[in-house]
């Protein structure tokens, strides 16, 4: 390896050529081989020999650049496109090597950001691009900034991470928005832009950690109305006036919120705060009025 470079997993697993110079192999085998993913590249090594790919040219693949073809079954595997090749790549002993592989791709990266852009729901007019190193440990993003600063994102206080196009230094490009807590408890969002390998890992390591928060149930209009009106910053103590329904059914609607790992308690069943699961349910039923 060379220097500086770390070796961020390194297991067995099988790979897979499912299109060769833009031309589907439908008959094509997996092959077993020793998957090594560093900071740097991604290496499948084989007794006839080893293949090292920089990260710079492998992309994520996007539904509307470059689509996974339709009758290809990967069961779990994750694919990657190296210039008109598409790779799907297994590795059983690791539990999400997609994730696995966007935090590699971008440890250490260099890309755009706006910090915070947007605080309480109010657009930070000073608020200007700029580089940052990025690195996503085991439980935040730290964000190596100009003058040595750096900014610290708690995974648990992502709430939501959306995508969109903007303009970024006077050119057109994708930005992943994401919505968390500072280090105030206030509601703030970050945009992360850079090039498009850059994004695709952003919008998929960070959304994935919305989407593994989750759970299967439904909430009624009434625990909806309650949710938003806590993201809208009504007192937990107000709830029961503003929503129009007394005390007794918001201390229920509170008790389902903690089941379903929305809110954290602050007091006995009396006072409430919106976490990040709450926050994401709160903008989904909004989007839904």
């Amino acid at each position: 390896m060379s220097d500086g470079e770390q070796k961020l997993v390194d297991t067995s697993g099988d790979y897979l050529y499912a299109v060769k110079d833009g031309q589907p192999l439908p008959d094509a085998d997996w092959r077993s081989c020793r998957l090594v993913l560093t900071s740097e590249r991604l290496v499948l090594a084989t007794n006839g020999g080893k293949r090292a790919i920089a990260h710079g040219n492998i992309r994520l693949p996007a539904d509307d650049a470059d689509p996974v073809p339709d009758d290809l079954s990967l069961d779990g595997a994750t694919p990657l496109w190296i210039g008109d090749n598409l790779v799907a790549v297994d590795a059983g002993s690791v539990d999400d090597f997609e994730s696995e592989y966007c935090r590699a791709a971008l440890h250490d990266e260099v890309i755009l950001v706006k910090h915070p852009a947007i605080v309480g729901g109010v657009v930070q007019e000073d608020a200007t691009w700029s580089k940052a190193r990025f690195r996503f440990e085991d439980d935040h993003v730290t964000l190596g900034l100009p003058g040595n600063r750096t900014a610290t994102v708690e995974i648990d206080d992502v709430g939501t991470v959306e995508t969109d196009d903007a303009t970024v230094r006077g050119d057109r490009r994708s930005v992943v928005a994401v919505e968390h807590t500072d280090d105030e408890g206030r509601s703030v969002e970050t945009h992360f832009s850079g090039t498009d390998r850059h994004v695709r890992a952003l919008a998929t390591l960070l959304g994935k950690v919305v989407a593994e928060r989750e759970g299967d149930f439904e909430l009624t209009g009434t625990e909806k109305e309650v949710l938003m009106a806590l993201y809208s910053g009504v007192s937990p103590f107000e709830i029961a006036g503003f929503v129009g329904i007394d005390v007794d059914e918001v201390e229920q609607i509170y008790g389902k919120l903690l089941d379903v790992g929305a809110v954290d308690k602050v007091r006995e069943r009396t006072e409430v705060t919106l976490n990040a699961q709450g926050r994401n349910l709160a903008s989904e039923a909004m989007s839904e009025e």
